[in-house]
């Protein structure tokens, strides 16, 4: 892995978010890649113009405004704390300003990227949306590498929480972290597995424990029956430390997961990196 976006708010970054990034930058041997995301269209306004004798209305930005200027300036502020944290952490950080509609932005850069980290609270919007945000989901649900949701506050890596289901979209995500992730190979490793009460799925157990052991060095199984999203609620509030793993965000469970129930104030709580993929 070479190259991490950081997704930023250029007017409210996170700062515990570029920490995270820039541990698994360290981790990874790679540099980061924050993207200043500013909404310049929300701040757009209707101009009356003429053109042939028509009147119309345009929207456009004002960048004379004093506004305009002071947000400028705390843009700027903001990009030198986030270069100077990182130089002090010895992490290549470059930077992109995107400022179009953020979450159309932050997908066509995924495009060319290994990952991208954002903090669950990033939101555009005036009101509080709560976690994950509306701009979050609809980078987990787009984003087209792997993205990770960092955590409010974060301590290290003890293990690894695999959750698996049999699907491919599973097995998607567990081979795209070991891939991304070759260096966390000695962690304790957990596969995470829940399967419907009565319905026995371990005909690819063999399989799975074949691929895994030569990835990992110490893994085990958990197995459990019934809901999926509240077998993992409860397990994930026993792990202080782990880094988990989840596929096919916007289908079947991962996307009941994250509805409104308790999974927002899971990630909150926990403070437990997710790392996701949509596929």
């Amino acid at each position: 892995m070479k190259k991490i976006l950081l997704a930023i708010d250029a007017l409210q970054p996170d700062l515990s978010a570029l920490d995270f990034s820039c541990f698994i930058a360290g981790l990874s041997h790679s540099g980061i890649t924050g993207v200043f995301l500013e909404n310049l269209v929300a701040d757009e306004r209707p101009v009356l113009k003429e053109m042939s004798g028509q009147h119309f209305l345009e929207w456009e930005l004002d960048k004379t405004s004093d506004a305009y200027q002071l947000k400028q300036n705390r843009v700027e502020e903001h990009i030198a704390i986030m270069r100077e944290t990182s130089f002090k952490k010895g992490i290549d950080f470059n930077l992109h300003r995107d400022k179009g509609l953020p979450a159309h932005e932050m997908i066509e850069e995924s495009r060319f990227a290994d990952m991208i980290i954002v903090d669950a609270a990033t939101s555009f919007r005036k009101r509080y949306e709560g976690v994950p945000s509306a701009f979050v989901k609809d980078i987990l649900k787009e984003a087209e590498c792997p993205v990770i949701v960092a955590p409010e506050s974060f301590e290290g890596i003890d293990e690894i929480v695999f959750t698996y289901n049999g699907t491919p979209s599973s097995i998607f995500a567990i081979k795209q972290f070991t891939y991304l992730f070759p260096e966390l190979k000695d962690k304790r490793t957990i596969v995470f597995r829940v399967h419907p009460i009565g319905e026995q799925t371990e005909s690819d157990h063999y399989k799975f424990k074949e691929w895994i052991k030569k990835h990992y060095t110490n893994f085990n199984f958990y197995t459990t029956e019934g809901d999926v999203p509240g077998n993992l609620l409860q397990y994930l509030y026993t792990r202080k430390h782990a880094f988990v793993v989840m596929g096919g965000y916007g289908r079947s469970e991962l996307s009941r997961f994250f509805k409104k129930s308790k999974a927002g104030l899971l990630i909150k709580t926990l403070t437990l990196p997710f790392f996701i993929t949509h596929r």
